[in-house]
Parts: C-alpha cells; sequence; structure tokens
C-alpha cells in the first residue's frame, strides 16, 4: 500500500524512525499523526538479538505507540544497509533516533554526516541526558529521570518518601518536546532552506516540567516539599471523602472560597480570621481540609458534584480508567479512535487531543507488522524487485 496519512497537515513530509522504547516513538507518532509519511525502521527478524521494541508486537502498548506508520527492516549494522539508509535520507525530511549519544557516530549516521547527504534534513534525537555532559552516556530510563529530575521528591504524602508518577510522564513529554522542535525546525526551513539538529533528553523535559515547582527554588530560594492531594501553594485544593468515595475540589481564591462556603452552608469561614486570606488558609490547611470533609463525608460524591458544579466552584469525581472512558462527556469528546489491524482486528486506542477543524488527525494505519512494507519502501526510493530479493537472500533487508 501507498502512504495512507493520517491528515493532510503533514502529508508531504517522510519522516526516517529510527528509535525504540517509549520516549522516540511518542516523538514519532506526533507526526504520523499529523499525517507525515513514517517509515519505521526495524531489524530483521534473522539477525540474533531480534528488536528491542518494549512490549510485545501485539500488545497494547505497542499498537498504542506504532499506528500510522509504515515498516521496513534495515540491518544499520550492515554497511550496505547503510547505504540504502543513507539513499532514503537524500529524500527524506526529517529522521528521529534515540540510541545512545556515542551509537549513531559508530553508525555512521550522526547528523553532521547525513546533513552533507541533504542539507535540508531536521534530524531529531531524544536521549535520557541529552546530547552532552558527564552523564551522556549513561542510560536513560523514565523513573531515572523522574528521581533526578526532582519529581519524585514532591509527589506523595507528605513524609512518605519518593513516589514515582503512575504514567511514563518523562519518555511522553520529552517525545512531545522534540515532535513540537522538529515542527518547529520544519517551520524555519521553509525561510532558510536549511535543516538542522534538534534534540532533547528525558532529564531535561523533567526539569522543564518542575514549572512553578522549579520556580519556587531559582527564584524564591524554597525547596519544594511533598504536599500529598493538596494543591502545594493554594488551599483549599485536594482531594476530600464523601459518603461513597472521593471527589476533588478546588477553591482556591477569594471568590471561589466563598462560594464554596456557601454551598457548604459555612459562611461563618468566610470571615474567620484563620481562613479569611489566602496565607490564613495555607497555614491552617489541615485544620480546614477536616472540616470541609466533615461536611462532604454526609453526601454522595455525585451529591457534592452537582452542587458545587452549580455554584462555580471546580470540582470532579476521581475515576478509576475504564471509568474516565465510560464519561458521557469524555465519549462525546472523541478521544479514542479505531484501527483495523490484520493480525487483531478492530482496536480502539487514545486519539490526538487536539482538534484542526480543518485538517484533523485520525487513525489511518494501525501499527505495521514487521517489514511489512519493506518491498513498497524501497521501490519508492528506487530499488528493483531483483534488487529487493537479493538484499533479503544476505539479511541485508
Amino acid at each position: 500500500m501507498a502512504h495512507n496519512p493520517a491528515s493532510t497537515a503533514l502529508s508531504d513530509i517522510t519522516v526516517l524512525d529510527l528509535t525504540r522504547a517509549r520516549a522516540g516513538p511518542t516523538a514519532v507518532r506526533q507526526l504520523a499523526d499529523w499525517g507525515a509519511d513514517v517509515i519505521k525502521i526495524e531489524i530483521p527478524e534473522a539477525i540474533e538479538g531480534g528488536d528491542v521494541m518494549g512490549g510485545a508486537r501485539h500488545g497494547s502498548d505497542f499498537q498504542n505507540l506504532q499506528r500510522n506508520k509504515r515498516s521496513l527492516t534495515l540491518n544499520l549494522k550492515d554497511p550496505e544497509a547503510v547505504g540504502i539508509f543513507k539513499r532514503m535520507v537524500k529524500d527524506a525530511d526529517v529522521v528521529i533516533e534515540n540510541y545512545r549519544p556515542g551509537v549513531k557516530h559508530r553508525l555512521g549516521i550522526d547528523y553532521d554526516t547525513l546533513k552533507e547527504l541533504n542539507p535540508r534534513l531536521i534530524y531529531g534525537s531524544i536521549s535520557g541526558f541529552g546530547q552532552q555532559g558527564p552523564y551522556r552516556d549513561r542510560p536513560g530510563f523514565d523513573q531515572i529521570a523522574q528521581g533526578m529530575g526532582g519529581l519524585m521528591s514532591i509527589t506523595g504524602l507528605p513524609g512518605q518518601g519518593p513516589v514515582r508518577v503512575g504514567i511514563p510522564i518523562d519518555d511522553l513529554c520529552a517525545g512531545m518536546f522534540l515532535a513540537h522542535g522538529i515542527m518547529v525546525a520544519l517551520y524555519e526551513r521553509q525561510k532558510s532552506g536549511e535543516g538542522q539538529w534538534v534534540h532533547s533528553s528525558l532529564l531535561q523535559a523533567q526539569i522543564f516540567m518542575l514549572d512553578f515547582q522549579a520556580a519556587r527554588w531559582l527564584i524564591d530560594k524554597e525547596v519544594p516539599p511533598q504536599a500529598g492531594n493538596n494543591h502545594p501553594t493554594t488551599m483549599p485544593q485536594g482531594v476530600y471523602e464523601t459518603s461513597d468515595g472521593h471527589i476533588n475540589i478546588a477553591a482556591a481564591g477569594q471568590v471561589i472560597f466563598g462560594r464554596l462556603c456557601k454551598a457548604l452552608g459555612t459562611e461563618a469561614w468566610i470571615d474567620d480570621p484563620d481562613y479569611a486570606t489566602p496565607d490564613g488558609r495555607s497555614k491552617n490547611r489541615d485544620a480546614l481540609n477536616a472540616l470541609i470533609a466533615e461536611h462532604t463525608k454526609k453526601k454522595s460524591s455525585a451529591h457534592w458534584i452537582e452542587l458545587l458544579a452549580e455554584a462555580s466552584v471546580p470540582c470532579g469525581p476521581i475515576y478509576s480508567i475504564d471509568q474516565v472512558f465510560a464519561d458521557p462527556h469524555v465519549q462525546q469528546l472523541g478521544v479514542t479512535g479505531t484501527s483495523e489491524s490484520a493480525a487483531l482486528g478492530p482496536l480502539e486506542i487514545n486519539a490526538q487531543p487536539v482538534v484542526l477543524t480543518r485538517t484533523p488527525s485520525s487513525i489511518a494505519m494501525a501499527a505495521p507488522e514487521k517489514g511489512e512494507h519493506s518491498d513498497e519502501v524501497l521501490e519508492r526510493f528506487g530499488y528493483s524487485a531483483e534488487e529487493i530479493a537479493d538484499f533479503r537472500s544476505r539479511n541485508v533487508v
């Protein structure tokens, strides 16, 4: 099959995908979901050691990460396969890799080498710790970056000790930041006519994602502690027990705090010297939380959500994952799409969370089988059927 773009937005962009695990494929998925022709380059089945993809090919994780891509197998340890790759580079727009920094140089497919073949090439790199510095060659994983990037020190209950976040937040953010940088570079190329090297890392992404918590240290010289379910700086904002579970309430600020007090029937709190000001509420947060919980425990979650929403107090249920996708509002948002896998049949997976009204994203193709598109891709780049058969016979492809 020819390229079946998931959107018209990037349908003229060709991406050569050398990524493995999660952060790199996340970056590539952003481009694939907006229509880029992504050619995923994988290790041939016959090569000892197999492939390192992060999860079984027909598992849910792989299917979610690798949709909207075509698959070509190349043994990049073979100089002839590297020659094929370089031939493809001449006609590509983007190359993305997430090797440890030294690997691309050993393979002879680093940016400085490839830009000589294609000065317009955008070369995207993602690693655990960045392209320079004493840790550059260390293997990097999401949880390592969560710890080194400070996130685990501010996650969890006070005094609990380090706690990881329940999703691979650094992999995901680093991947999305890299995709953002690549799109910026593609836009800039329209003016300069030149490509450039775009790179990020799990550690850099995590430090950037600290956001106001980083500013508390960098500007105020305050080391943020664990705050549990409370907001670190504003109150009341946290988790409150109800008669049948828990809900979130976010009533920071004078106006919204006043609305909460009226909804709870506790208007006296508005003028109480312990709670009348943001500083007072923050200082006395444990006592205030206990008072709010005394009221919320008397009624169901649904009761309080309806009452507080009517009073324009931000609030919401705390769902399990299955409950998220069962919510009628979530279903109206179109947060999932369906692909048709030859091996697995119809699959429902997460869709892009951004809506473009004229050039929307879609799930155009399920994750490919390994090497599923090798022949058609090589033919596109000028190789004959005889040449392709010869490559296969020698495990080049």
